[in-house]
């Protein structure tokens, strides 16, 4: 059989937010949707694969074959059974995590807007709790498929000679054709946030602190209307239980250095001031909730990290200091900090990537008018859990559209033989997993044969 890896990610990004868009009133007496296929306590709906073949169709390279409705439906049922056997193998992702990402992407489409939310409730016809929850089980589905691929392709790699062979295995004519590509840097400020409101933070939580010990509040009610951490504040602040080495360090030494049901003082870390109660110890770990408080950085604030980028920035244009250099020793954001501040493809962890790919609206447009090799002035945006920020942008170089090749698309060409690798051995697992879990298909895809050898 063939799995077609590059359907089964990609896809989960195309339904992420197909699965909200506002739709039509059907006729009277028309199906509106129907389950397809069960894979133990989970279920594939027709409205999945339509939607998946349509933005598969949308979202393809030029030249590239479109996908056909049952190497759809194969991906996607690969997905399930993914999630299927996660359970059982104990493969989760936490709360956390998914509230998390489920706030970073909504932000993402709220810029898309304009920032205007009821402009955006307004096309979606759903409030945005409304839509953040529509999401929030697509979102954990792909974080439990990408962890599922990692454990089970954990190690592959791939030789130059085997990336050689790859592509002198492809024809000529079918070469894919890919975009136009640019190289773009960052340099990333957040604003130390000044003492005077990191002590106003505190004395809150210090407040809450004596409200809770001398009964006049309730930990739990305050943490649901004021704790800024969105995973644990819908819980009354529980983290659940944590290893030894899980948690920040400066989080962790309070939690420990607690009686079972004390509360500590305000504790500082790189997140906010946290207020924690350790609820129970059981062996190498340990329960706590916490009240988390970020400290809004205020206008004097920004504007010093602004001045300090412009400085920067005439540095690096006067050759005083190389970008990358000056992105390692001074930028906050720390995905981009360790590779000189250029942004990557995560399909390939190049630094040549398709405007697409930046995914960030601001950016695409910013770029849109600059030239290469300038230096942006410092520009402010927002990070959606932790406030304004300042960066500065470098447009370093942009590749033309060209066919294939292998001087150019090396690590493209890597990635993709990588992928082939990995087909090869889920071919394997998805044959041997199947036997484990209940799966149930209508008669319209089985024809499909997506559970036999092929």
């Amino acid at each position: 059989m063939k799995l077609h890896k590059h359907l089964t990610i990609t896809f989960l990004f195309c339904l992420l937010f197909a699965s909200v868009r506002a739709q039509e009133p059907a006729p009277t007496g028309q199906v509106l949707d129907k389950i397809v296929a069960k894979v133990d306590n989970y279920i594939l709906l027709e409205s999945d694969i339509q939607k998946t073949y349509l933005e598969a169709l949308s979202q393809r390279q030029q030249g590239a074959e479109p996908p056909t409705r049952c190497q759809v439906f194969e991906s996607l049922m690969i997905n399930k059974l993914m999630v299927a056997k996660a359970e059982i193998d104990s493969v989760m992702v936490t709360d956390a995590e998914v509230q998390l990402q489920t706030e970073q992407r909504f932000s993402m489409v709220l810029q898309q807007f304009g920032g205007d939310e009821s402009t955006l409730v307004e096309a979606y016809g759903k409030t945005a709790d409304q839509l953040k929850s529509e999401i929030q089980e697509v979102i954990r589905e792909q974080l439990i498929v990408q962890r599922m691929r990692t454990r089970i392709t954990e190690g592959l790699t791939v030789s130059p000679a085997e990336v050689r062979d790859f592509f002198y295995s492809i024809p000529t004519d079918s070469l894919p054709f890919f975009s136009a590509e640019v190289t773009v840097g960052q340099i990333v400020k957040k604003p130390e946030v000044n003492e005077q409101t990191k002590e106003a933070v505190y004395n809150q939580l210090k407040q809450f602190k004596a409200d809770i010990l001398a009964g006049n509040a309730d930990f739990a009610d305050l943490a649901r209307q004021y704790s800024e951490d969105p995973g644990s504040a819908v819980n009354g602040g529980d983290l659940g239980f944590s290893s030894k080495g899980q948690m920040v360090p400066e989080y962790e030494t309070a939690a420990l250095g607690l009686r079972q049901g004390e509360l500590s003082d305000p504790v500082e870390s790189d997140f906010g001031f946290h207020m924690i109660q350790l609820l129970e110890k059981k062996g190498t770990t340990y329960n706590t909730r916490h009240i988390l408080i970020i400290p809004k950085a205020t206008e004097a604030d920004i504007v010093k990290s602004e001045r300090f980028l412009d400085s920067l920035k005439t540095e690096i244009q006067a050759g005083k200091i190389d970008f990358a250099k000056a992105a390692k020793e001074n930028s906050d954001d720390r995905n981009t900090s360790d590779n000189g501040g250029f942004f990557t493809d995560p399909a390939t962890s190049s630094n040549r990537l398709t405007l697409r790919t930046l995914e960030d609206p601001v950016l695409y447009f910013t770029l849109d008018s600059m030239e290469v090799g300038n230096i942006t002035e410092p520009i402010r945006f927002e990070d959606p859990r932790e406030g304004t920020k300042v960066r500065i942008l470098y447009y370093k170089a942009k590749y033309p559209a060209h066919r294939a090749n292998l001087e150019d698309d090396y690590e493209k060409l890597k990635a993709a033989t990588l992928r082939k690798k990995e087909d090869e051995l889920l071919e394997t697992w998805f044959l041997t997993a199947k036997e484990d879990i209940f799966i149930d298909l209508d008669p319209t895809y089985e024809r499909c044969n997506a559970l036999t050898e092929k």
